[in-house]
């Protein structure tokens, strides 16, 4: 497992991964994006953007790092990162493949992203993925996993991932969706010749959206590696549109509420890697902060309160304009 890099790391941050969602591509669904990126979303300019970010990220101690075929060019991006500094073996690197981006590099694109998890669709990506990545990806997930998904029964598509198992490569899916716990657990039941086939699980966990955590303590408990996603909620509990508890409790700790949210996620001892979404240095840095975060039993219970309905969170999040 390539994660036991990070089992070796002693930075207070190894566990705080960076997402590369909201810099790939010029349009995103996060809160406040067109403050953090302005108006210049060029090729280059994002380019830049993530290297600066990749750069940061790696000096104050993250060594994981997230993309997806679908998040516009951000294997692309991560991939000239990685080549222009040939000496970082300490870090692992994720993708995910079962979206296709057909955006065109428009924020106004009708539809963004396509999801199909068949074997064409895989087979097509992993070829994609490895022209870019070659031996540095470490971990392949199935990206976005629901109950309903045909990649859970798909026997031809097991075999595949099976194979590319045994040649060294990690598997794992994601999650989204209402129903994330039903689809982690079928997800765990999926096997190989009599072995589980993942070994790692993506799964959006914030205080607004707990309801995979029972779930993901089962894969924990599996021997699974949890990374969670979204853990800022698309940007709904950060500063401008956080909600009054988190607010309150921020300022006590005299950190920003992106911090503090974070933070309640990192506590959770099934929670392996916790991802950050920065679109920005400024926010990468306030994010880290949440390793240092020190949160009282009455302060944690107050935002356990925050707690949505799981299908209202995700409608919700459904209803978020693409910025």
């Amino acid at each position: 497992m390539p994660f036991a890099r990070l089992a070796s790391a002693t930075t207070p941050t190894c566990h705080i991964g960076l997402g590369l969602a909201a810099v790939g591509r010029p349009g995103y669904i996060n809160l406040g994006r067109d403050e953090d990126l302005g108006e210049d979303r060029s090729v280059d300019a994002l380019r830049g953007r993530t290297h600066e970010l990749l750069d940061a990220a790696y000096a104050q101690g993250v060594r994981y790092f997230d993309a997806a075929r679908s998040y516009g060019r951000s294997e692309e991006f991560l991939a000239d990162w990685l080549k222009s500094r040939p000496g970082l073996d300490d870090i692992v690197v994720g993708s995910k493949w079962g979206y296709t981006y057909t955006a065109g590099w428009s924020t106004d694109a009708e539809t963004h992203e396509v999801k199909d998890h068949g074997l064409a669709t895989y087979e097509r990506q992993r070829a994609e993925t490895d022209a870019l990545l070659g031996d540095r990806l470490d971990l392949y997930q199935i990206h976005s996993v629901t109950p309903d998904s045909p990649a859970l029964g798909d026997k031809e598509l097991h075999a595949r991932l099976a194979e590319a198992a045994a040649q060294g490569l990690t598997v794992g899916f994601s999650t989204s969706g209402p129903a994330q716990g039903e689809a982690i657990r079928a997800a765990l039941a999926v096997t190989v010749d009599g072995e589980p086939l993942f070994r790692t699980v993506q799964s959006t966990y914030n205080v607004l959206e707990t309801s995979a955590g029972a779930a993901l303590a089962e894969a924990h408990d599996a021997g699974l590696t949890v990374i969670v996603k979204e853990g800022m909620a698309n940007g709904r509990l950060a500063g401008p549109h956080a909600p009054d508890v988190l607010r309150e409790i921020a300022g006590r700790t005299g950190l920003g509420c992106d911090a503090v949210a974070l933070a309640v996620v990192l506590r959770q001892p099934w929670a392996g890697v916790v991802l950050s979404g920065a679109a920005t240095t400024a926010q990468l840095a306030s994010n880290l902060h949440a390793a240092v975060v020190d949160l009282d039993d009455e302060q944690l219970d107050r935002l356990a309160a925050l707690a949505e309905d799981p299908h209202a969170y995700w409608q919700r999040r459904g209803q978020l304009p693409w910025h």
